[in-house]
């Protein structure tokens, strides 16, 4: 399949669901290093590299400290060589079920686990992969979030990770309600070279890039019903809810939406081999910049829903919109045929810009 040259789609605006941005915290970050010997995708995690890898930090509810802690743990680990980019999870959980078999179905119908990838940080023209304890894989290429409404297709659904493996290892039983079980383990290895939609180039990245990455698990509330798994109805009408299910994230983005690229965790690839260095993360100096830039965005489409056409003028956002003033920052409007972008100077460097258009994607230009 021929890589997808976003830049090429035509535009047309309509109307988004806006997307309060309170999150001001920096995403986690996690250091891949270098595997010492050949990964076997077998779901067993129990090569050297893996054993020397960490953990990431334990999942949180997608809305971060608005919801309680999980009751059940998962959390993730990654690896790479000049081949894959591996990744590992480990899920808790007493009673592991799945009923989908098929590649590319709606998988996170069933308790899943998924992966998203930004390799660089746009926030747009993103992998998106989910699978379930069956091993059944659904995996998509994201043209744009679902709140940058285009009148396009959002993502690629005939797109697949051609050389993807993947394994799952269950520690118990699956779908049998009679026991408990304990956890299913997950191994996969995405090659660069069939990544190359979202990455230029099909290689490895080099020593120090940075990828925004997310991980996020669907667990749906269960009961046990004449010896099976069903999903727990809704007592008053008896039909299945429409959010029956728990929503847990490596990187939190404040609500239930994890298609927020702009709030995911940061992947550090370092050349070094795992367990045998120490490498500093680099931190993101545009980190709060861009969540700023954001509230400017959604102001735009906050006005876009009232007046049917985008501001040309910061006055009239920040008359509308008391609390821009408040950010410390006062971007260059600048109006295009399509939308808008925003752009601001770099603190220390002011031949660098950030800018951010209507679509929502990021980039830094140098004079």
């Amino acid at each position: 399949m021929l890589p997808i040259k976003w830049w090429l789609l035509p535009l047309m605006l309509v109307e988004v669901n806006l997307i309060p941005l309170t999150a001001q915290v920096m995403p986690p970050e996690y250091i891949c290093y270098q595997a010492i010997d050949e990964i076997i995708i077998d779901g067993e995690l129990n090569e050297q590299s893996w054993e020397n890898a960490e953990w990431t930090a334990d999942f949180q509810d997608i809305e971060g400290d608005l919801k309680p802690k999980p009751p059940f743990r998962t959390r993730a680990k990654m690896l790479w060589d000049e081949h894959y980019f591996y990744f590992a999870a480990e899920l808790e959980e007493p009673h592991i079920w799945a009923t989908i078999k098929e590649r590319d179905a709606v998988m996170f119908k069933n308790d899943d686990f998924e992966i998203f990838l930004d390799p660089d940080g746009d926030g747009i023209l993103y992998l998106e992969y989910e699978m379930n304890a069956n091993n059944a894989v659904w995996d998509l290429l994201m043209l744009t979030p679902y709140r940058a409404r285009t009148g396009l297709p959002h993502y690629v659904q005939s797109w697949d990770i051609r050389g993807l493996q993947s394994a799952v290892k269950i520690k118990g039983t699956l779908n049998d309600p009679s026991d408990l079980d304990t956890s299913w383990i997950i191994e996969i290895a995405m090659p660069w070279s069939d990544l190359v939609e979202v990455k230029r180039g099909a290689k490895a990245p080099e020593d120090k890039e940075q990828w925004r990455v997310n991980f996020s698990r669907v667990d749906w509330w269960m009961e046990i019903e004449n010896g099976n798994y069903q999903k727990k109805k809704d007592s008053q009408s008896g039909r299945i809810p429409n959010s029956p299910q728990e929503n847990w994230v490596w990187s939190p983005t404040g609500k239930v939406d994890i298609h927020l690229p702009e709030l995911w965790g940061y992947v550090q690839f370092s050349t070094e081999i795992v367990g045998t260095a120490t490498e500093t993360f680099i931190k993101d100096e545009w980190y709060q910049d861009r969540q700023k830039l954001m509230k400017w965005y959604f102001a735009q489409y906050e006005f876009l829903k009232t007046h049917q056409h985008f501001s040309t003028s910061i006055g009239n956002l920040t008359n509308e919109h008391q609390n821009l003033k408040s950010l410390g920052i006062s971007p260059k409007l600048i109006p295009i045929p399509e939308g808008f972008i925003f752009e601001i100077p770099h603190p220390s460097d002011t031949a660098k810009k950030l800018c951010v258009n209507h679509e929502g994607r990021f980039w830094i230009t140098a004079n």
